[in-house]
């Protein structure tokens, strides 16, 4: 059985809605925003102001919808803070967008001059880390992976605030479809899904939250109901299973109605909602730089869609703090007594 300490307890309450579910929108991409304005521009860098500008309008704009915002410290934060309103939970970023690649795998790492520690200090709810991570990787690459996890856990641990843990499988150099961007592997193996979620459930990873991608190809996911629905939920089921505690949906660059069926498959396994940016604000964003169009488009379709979103989310989505790791009584603050100030250790 699973005991959340009182200030993971507290920031997993705050990422949530008052009904325990997960409405999250992710401001915190680098690459799938900062690219596409450099190529606009015809320029190597985008510059500062579109990229932070434009994170700016996805907090004005989608905040009323979401339970929380996942914020990166260069542009989201110095931009949209001000923006944010202190009811909504602040998740914020810890990895790099930039890995070092190598014949064997990826390797990542922390943003430079940024911490666990900074994110607690300046009134985080919550960290969230991105671990590229192929079970088949080079044995080095796989154990620095690990190694980054877990250092990452144990800070989380230290100062008291839940750990966001997001895999993504990626193509290695002797693959197909080879890529670096953050978009879901075409032709992933469902296994190397599970393998890695099974992997990161050790107790010594200290995750709170799993950030997990579809185990089936988005465009194969045909949606509660639908035909062949019973053996995609199946991969679901035991993704669900071998995680071990509450976990969330991201969109991984699928479309809207993709995205759509990939959560009914997961809220009937056991999620407890979404934290997903492209399918949300892609579209809007496709009319850079065009600010009055990314207005209309985040105000109006993208903000039709999360409301869609959550209503299925309120419908099917489980509460997190009844699930299951958590035991009969469920997620709840402890000991319930004057003991407590006696017993919670400081940093």
């Amino acid at each position: 059985m699973t005991d959340l300490t009182p200030g993971k307890l507290w920031g997993m309450r705050r990422m949530a809605d008052d009904a325990g579910r997960f409405k999250m929108t992710a401001v915190d991409q680098r690459p799938p925003i900062k690219r596409p304005i450099a190529t606009h521009y015809g320029t190597t860098e985008a510059p500062y102001d579109d990229v932070a500008g434009f994170k700016a309008l996805l907090v004005e704009t989608l905040q009323r919808e979401s339970s929380a915002l996942l914020l990166d410290p260069h542009f989201a934060i110095p931009r949209g803070i001000d923006l944010l309103s202190p009811a909504r939970g602040l998740i914020v970023t810890l990895e790099d967008s930039i890995f070092r690649e190598t014949p064997e795998g990826r390797f990542s790492s922390e943003i430079d001059d940024w911490s666990v520690e900074k994110i607690k200090r300046m009134g985080g709810d919550a960290v969230k880390v991105l671990a590229w991570y192929r079970p088949d990787a080079g044995e080095n690459v796989n154990r620095h992976q690990q190694d980054f996890v877990k250092r990452i856990g144990e800070a989380c641990a230290r100062y008291d605030i839940p750990f966001v843990f997001e895999l993504l499988v990626y193509p290695l150099p002797k693959d197909a479809h080879q890529t670096r961007d953050y978009v879901e592997m075409k032709g992933k193996k469902a296994d190397d899904v599970l393998k890695s979620v099974a992997e990161f459930a050790g107790a010594d990873y200290g995750v709170d939250l799993f950030k997990l991608e579809s185990p089936v190809n988005a465009a194969d996911v045909p949606g509660v109901g639908n035909e062949g629905a019973d053996e995609v939920q199946a991969v679901f089921d035991e993704m669900g299973r071998l995680a071990g505690r509450p976990w969330v949906m991201l969109s991984a660059g699928a479309g809207k109605a993709e995205f759509r069926n990939i959560l009914t498959h997961a809220y009937k396994a056991g999620a407890s909602g979404y934290l997903a940016g492209r399918a949300i604000w892609l579209e809007a964003f496709s009319h850079f730089p065009d600010w009055a169009k990314m207005r209309s488009g985040l105000e109006g379709e993208a903000t039709a869609y999360m409301r869609d979103l959550n209503l299925l989310t309120d419908a099917e989505a489980a509460p997190f703090a009844a699930h299951p790791c958590y035991g009969p009584e469920g997620a709840s603050f402890r000991p319930k007594d004057a003991s407590f100030r006696h017993t919670y250790k400081g940093f």
